[in-house]
């Protein structure tokens, strides 16, 4: 598994407790919810092709 790079994110308290919620509908962790959302807005915005970068290699 790749090594993730981490850092710092300053959220509103109330936006986190949304994200808390719904990362718990869909059982995720708040930062996978976070990552998920990241990578489709990604993926629609056509900055990124949905794929981790090991398989983007092959």
């Amino acid at each position: 598994m790749a090594k993730k790079k981490s850092f710092l994110l300053r959220i509103d308290p109330e936006v986190y407790d949304q994200l808390q919620r719904w990362a718990d509908d869909e059982f995720r962790s708040v930062n996978g919810q976070i990552e998920f959302l990241l990578r489709n807005a990604l993926k629609k915005s056509g900055r990124g092709n949905g794929k981790k970068k090991d398989e983007s290699d092959q």
